[in-house]
Order: C-alpha cells, then structure tokens, then sequence
C-alpha cells in the first residue's frame, strides 16, 4: 500500500525505464478528482483499448471518454509504436469495480501464476473501487485476439509494468490484467499476463536503463600479413629446415 507517486516522479520513473514518452495536454491534471478516492494504490491494471482507427484516435477517446464514462480512461495509452501517450493523472476511469480477494493477493503478492479467480465486477455488491487503487493503462488494439502485438509495444507494457514496480518497490505480481479485477471485463487479449510479469520480474533485477538485447561484441579483426612477414617466415622455416638436415647428416656420418 502505497500514496500515489507525483505526476513529474511518475514521469520521471516512466523515462527513466528507457521508454518514449509524448505529454498530451494538460495531463497532470486531467483526472476524475471529486468522484472517488486516488490513493492508497497497490498496484497497475493492463487493458487494450478495443478500438480502431489508429494512435491518435485511441489516445484522444482514452483522454476524454464518452458521455456515458468520462475520460481520462487510464494515465496512459501504448501505441504500436511503443511509445507512451500520458493523457491523464490521478483518479481515472479504467479499472471500475472488482474483487477484493485479487486485491489482498496484489497487495500481497501471495498468489504464485495468477491472482485467484474474480467474482466482482463494476455495480456488483461488495466489489472494490479499482479507480482508486490502481495505475491504468491501455494499449492500442482492436481486442480480438487477432490483431497484432508489435515487439516494442510489447517491450513498453512491461517496461511501464516495471517502471512503476521500481518506483514503489513492488514486485511483478503487483501488476494484473483487468479480466483479473473484474468478472465483467475479458482484456488484455492477446498475450497472457504470466508472460508480462515474468518479464516485469526479469527487468526489475537490471537497473532501470538495462536492455534485454545486449549487441553481440565486434569481433577483432585478424591482422593481414604482409609480403615481408610472409617472407621472413618463409626464412625462418627454411632456415630450420636446414639444421635439421644438417643434425640428420652428422648422426649419420
């Protein structure tokens, strides 16, 4: 249990795991203030925004909402190009109700693959506030387990996972997908979180600039011989040729 990080140390903490980062906005105080609590957070929630129509569309939906939910709908939205759209901070429409036993196990991390099984959801008796415990963010894909996953998106999940794991020392487990939280809700799809905390857990034993794809090192260059070593080789093969003969011809003699 944690008080929420600063909008600048949440940034910072973003940059600092080598990821991309575009401030749209007046994003450090767009937010849901006056709706509900921000704070104590426990955790992050990963979502896919389930939308097409490319970057800009995702990131502007995600900003300001719908009439039915305002934005913002998460802090952050990763495109496919990996790189991370801030649009709001603070509280946030994007995890909405859930179970309380997932919540102990992520303040916890007692769980061992997965979080248990959730029984709540948004409007259900007894479910938890998750706007108020969780950092958001959505990921630019169309949700239907078909649409791709480019590498580097995939790379920025679980560097943002990370970078907000480092920054309140917590553990991998502390990051789960919505269809974790909520009953209600089926994303991430398309990846399976397991794989994204065994990756948050890789990264979070390097500092916070190591790469996974470390270059192979530049072999060093074999020297080309010149005519005159080839030569003076050549003499001193000869040459040792010679005295061999000649220790040859005295045994003999």
């Amino acid at each position: 249990m944690a008080n929420p990080l600063t909008a600048t140390a949440f940034l910072n903490a973003l940059r600092a795991e080598g990821i991309s980062v575009v401030e749209v906005g007046s994003w450090t105080t767009h937010n849901r203030a006056g709706h509900g609590a921000w704070g104590p957070v426990n955790g992050v929630v990963v979502h896919h925004t389930a939308t097409l129509g490319g970057t800009s569309k995702n990131v502007q939906i995600c900003r300001d909402g719908y009439s039915s939910l305002p934005g913002p709908l998460c802090h952050g939205v990763i495109g496919k190009d990996g790189v991370v759209y801030l649009v709001g901070y603070g509280r946030a429409n994007h995890a909405g109700g859930g179970d309380n036993d997932v919540l102990n196990a992520v303040i916890a991390e007692s769980y061992m693959t997965i979080p248990p099984a959730t029984h709540k959801g948004e409007g259900d008796a007894g479910a938890v506030d998750g706007n108020a415990r969780f950092y958001g963010f959505e990921y630019e894909n169309a949700g239907d387990g078909k649409d791709p996953w480019p590498a580097k998106q995939v790379e920025t999940i679980v560097r943002a996972g990370a970078a907000v794991c480092r920054a309140h020392a917590w553990g991998p487990r502390s990051v789960i997908g919505h269809l974790e939280w909520s009953d209600q809700k089926s994303d991430p799809k398309g990846f399976t979180m397991p794989s994204i905390r065994d990756r948050i857990g890789e990264r979070l034993k390097h500092p916070a600039n190591w790469s996974p794809t470390t270059p192979a090192p530049t072999p060093t260059p074999m020297p080309v011989p010149t005519i005159e070593s080839r030569v003076a080789a050549l003499e001193k093969l000869v040459a040792a040729q010679e005295q061999r003969l000649a220790a040859l011809e005295a045994k003999a003699a």
